[in-house]
Order: structure tokens, then sequence, then C-alpha cells
């Protein structure tokens, strides 16, 4: 009876690192437009940025042309500049609500949360039905732990918008922040559901299914969304999760030598890695 228990205790011990690992990630874990700012190639933007730039100098007088471009701009990351678009967008145009939504976007990526907090009551004052805004805004709120006022914006934004898998995507991981895993688990389903092809709902619900101690499940979506994005970390780390789970420590080696090699400074991939006996300089063999 006691090495019975020891065996379940062990198993829970496994479950929990491998939890614990992904949930460190889980900010990470997004394909958001309206809470985080993804970067472009530098030569593309560059392109892009110079020929709305033109744009810009043949219409000084129209806000979307210095919205458009500081889009660009901040996709870039050159979230200063794009800031000083924002803000001519919004002089000519004090009721465009996609460029103060936009603005606070950038200020997040700043870390300028309580700036970004008054732009989206601003995005949502000029339209109380722009949905973004109140994503926006519901991501600043989570990322800052404020979670039941992340879950008003995402409930509401999802109230407008049955097929905003971001706010689905979002709501679920505040309920898995929660430990609400079951119902954040419906939230990634209904968000794959709306875009099948998005790996982040997919590797949310590989971490909840963990949580709830279903590895086989959580195998799947971790390699469902390898498959469409074999560059991503937190994919890997799930994966190797999801073995540790299963008690298959050298395929759980070979998914976390694998996310090391993909980002080799990731401080949770080197942990796990070590965890579970991982050597540096041995091939680990990726089988399914």
């Amino acid at each position: 009876m006691f090495a019975a228990l020891s065996g379940l205790t062990a198993k829970r011990s496994l479950l929990l690192a491998s939890c614990a690992v992904l949930l460190a990630g889980c900010e990470t874990v997004s394909n958001s437009t309206t809470g985080s700012v993804a970067t472009e190639s530098v030569a593309g933007s560059q392109v892009n940025i110079a020929s709305l730039s033109d744009v810009v100098a043949r219409n000084p007088q129209d806000p979307e042309a210095y919205n458009t471009r500081g889009s660009a701009l901040a996709r870039a990351g050159k979230y200063k500049e794009a800031i000083q678009d924002f803000d001519a967008a919004v002089r000519l145009d004090p009721s465009f609500a996609k460029a103060y939504a936009n603005r606070a976007l950038a200020q997040h990526s700043l870390g300028q949360d309580r700036v970004a907090l008054q732009d989206y009551e601003r995005a949502i004052n000029a339209n109380p039905n722009y949905v973004a805004a109140y994503v926006g805004r519901g991501n600043v709120y989570r990322q800052a732990g404020q979670l039941q006022a992340a879950l008003n914006d995402y409930q509401r934004a999802i109230e407008m918008d049955r097929q905003n898998a971001e706010a689905f995507h979002n709501r679920g991981l505040v309920q898995q922040a929660q430990s609400q895993h079951m119902f954040a688990i419906e939230d990634f389903t209904r968000a794959i559901a709306i875009d099948a092809s998005a790996p982040p709902p997919r590797i949310a619900r590989g971490v909840s299914y963990l949580a709830t101690n279903d590895p086989k499940a959580a195998l799947d979506d971790f390699n469902t969304a390898i498959a469409s994005a074999p560059s991503n970390v937190d994919a890997w780390l799930g994966r190797g999760g999801a073995y540790e789970a299963m008690n298959d420590p050298e395929r759980a080696k070979a998914a976390y030598a694998r996310a090391l090699q993909v980002s080799p400074k990731n401080s949770r991939a080197r942990d796990a890695f070590a965890r579970v006996g991982g050597k540096a300089g041995v091939t680990y063999n990726l089988v399914n």
C-alpha cells in the first residue's frame, strides 16, 4: 500500500512540476493582436514604413495615414515613433477609437500600463462597441494580475463578438490562472473552433489538460501546435511536460532538448532539461 501511495505521489509531483514550467510561460502564449506587438523583419518593415511615409506626406491631414504608419512602426518595435503617429491621428480625429487603442498597445509594450489603460478607456468612450479595446484592456489587466477586471472585459468582448477567438483564448487564460481548468478548456476549445490554425489556444489547452491529469490529451494538443509552429518553445516545453507526466523521461529529454535548441537562453527549458537528467552534447531522438 505504501509503495502504491509513493508511486501516486511521485506521479502527482511530476504533473505539478510540468504544469509549473508551462504556467510560468502562459503570458507568452498568445497570438494577440491587442495584447502584444509582433515585430516584423527589419528589411520588410523598413520598406513598408518608407512607403507609408510617402502616403503621410501626400495626405498630411488624414488620420488614417498616421494610424497605419504607426501600426507598422509598432510592428517594427519602434514604439515611441509609433506613439507619435497615433498622437497625430487622434489630434486630427479626437474620436478615432482605433488610434487610441493602437496607442494603448504601444504604451503597454513599453510598460506604460497606466497611460495604456487611459487610452483604452478613450477608445471605448469613442466607440463603446469596439471589441479590440475591451480585449486589449483585458490583456493589460490580466498581465497585471487584476483577473476579475480582465474577465469582465473579455466577457464584454465575447458578448459583442461570439467569433472573437482571442477573447475566448484570453478568458481561458484567466480561468487557468484561477485553477478553473475545466472552464478554461471550454474556452480554449471555442477559440480553436474559430481559428484552428493558431497554436496558442492549443498550447494553453494542453497546459490545462496536464493540470487535470490528462497528459495524453495534452500531448495531442502540443504535437498539433508543433506541427504548425515547430519553433514555438512553449509547444516543446508542453510536449516535454506531457511525457514527464506519462513517466517517459527519454522522450521528455528529447522535447526539452529541442526547446533549448529553439530558445537556448530559455530558463524554463534549461531547468526542465536538467530536472529530467538531460545532458549537454547528447543527441536525443524526437520520436512520437
